[in-house]
């Protein structure tokens, strides 16, 4: 909710593609640059407390937002301002929830669908939210969407302090900061799985993820609607992806994700191409419930893979780096988006964008057979694969 309402209330107060790309850009632009940072602490840090911590900001945040545009004061630099501080947050919040779920299961065997409950979860709060989001900005504003949403955090604080989990095994001795931010990148960096995966989600969210910017957009300018269109919009994009999730939780483990990558980061393309060529309201419903459908199944496939072979005491800083592909880069991406918007327009923007992704798909499935050959001796360790025999 408090999305749709950010993105509406820039578009409102400026009518202005580029500010909605620069309000994009500085929500995420801080992952980019504290995940490293934020992924050592994870490592060293009580994970269960670090995320109580991360949502009470999260609740003072949004409450900061609902006052000033309740009280009709709010300006389009308080909105980036807050929306900065957020990003802030998040870049803490996503490592250390990510390493969290292992931490909540005992069988790694069970990851993929514990990985996909959860983004059945999000996504089912994604259907639901921007369609009441639409429904509460046309009777009453945005600055309810954003009290209900710090609200809201209560029943999160209160459902983390109910946890009783057990106790975690001290992670060996602390090194400096630098050292290990260093540790870190060497082992993405030499392991050719994990760099893959995130260079390729890289690609994806610099190129693809901002089409969630230009929404206004296409509700307002492409298809003459107003905030329930976005709602609707939005709503569609939610569905896709709640069904993506739910068709990766019925997997039975998590062999053959490198297939579900590449095809499903095609079908995100292939959904962002029809958005950019629809001028009608369920076409463009129908091709960003394609899009959402993609996109899940495509972050969620990248996140049990990287959870199922990263080693244990690397797990933050990798998770960080995950984060930083996933939402770090995509600044960079809402700011080009909004920038190319304002010249082009944002259906040649969404055609640009989902050619580049089907052209990655390309080559990560190119990819794709060396590195089956890395990950099969890891899942064969792990007994998701009968042990490798060697040749004599």
């Amino acid at each position: 909710m408090t999305r749709v309402a950010t993105s509406w209330l820039v578009y409102r107060l400026t009518d202005s593609p580029f500010l909605l790309g620069l309000t994009g850009f500085a929500g995420q632009i801080a992952i980019l640059f504290l995940t490293p940072f934020a992924g050592v602490w994870v490592d060293r840090w009580n994970r269960h407390r670090t995320l109580v911590v991360t949502q009470v900001l999260s609740m003072l945040q949004s409450l900061a937002l609902a006052a000033l545009a309740l009280t009709g004061v709010i300006k389009v630099w308080e909105i980036i301002l807050l929306v900065l501080l957020q990003g802030a947050i998040n870049a803490f919040d996503m490592p250390v929830r990510q390493a969290f779920v292992v931490q909540m299961i005992e069988r790694r065997e069970d990851l993929g669908n514990a990985i996909a409950l959860n983004s059945s979860m999000v996504n089912g709060a994604r259907l639901i939210g921007p369609a009441v989001a639409g429904m509460v900005i046309a009777s009453v504003g945005e600055g309810y969407c954003f009290l209900l949403d710090g609200l809201s955090y209560m029943a999160v604080i209160a459902s983390l302090l109910a946890m009783r989990l057990p106790p975690v095994r001290p992670r060996g001795e602390r090194r400096h900061l630098t050292v290990e931010i260093r540790e870190g990148w060497r082992y993405v960096r030499e392991s050719a799985p994990i760099r893959s995966v995130l260079l390729f989600l890289s690609l994806v969210s610099l190129v693809g993820m901002p089409y969630t910017v230009l929404m206004p957009i296409f509700a307002g300018k492409v298809l003459h609607g107003g905030p329930h269109t976005l709602g609707f919009l939005m709503a569609a994009v939610g569905l896709g992806a709640l069904a993506g999730a739910i068709s990766l939780a019925m997997r039975p483990n998590v062999l053959g994700l490198g297939r579900v990558i590449v095809w499903s980061a095609s079908l995100f393309g292939l959904g962002l191409i029809g958005l950019g060529l629809s001028r009608i309201l369920w076409l463009s419903m129908l091709a960003v419930a394609t899009a959402g459908f993609g996109m899940m199944r495509h972050m969620a496939s990248s996140n049990t893979i990287l959870q199922t072979i990263v080693a244990e005491d690397k797990r933050g800083r990798v998770m960080a780096y995950y984060a930083m592909s996933l939402q770090g880069i995509s600044p960079f991406g809402s700011l080009a988006a909004g920038s190319l918007a304002a010249r082009l327009g944002a259906p040649w923007t969404m055609l640009c964008g989902g050619s580049l992704c089907i052209a990655g798909a390309t080559w990560f499935a190119w990819r794709l057979p060396a590195l089956r050959r890395l990950i099969r001796p890891i899942y064969a360790e792990l007994g998701i694969l009968p042990p490798v025999e060697e040749t004599p």
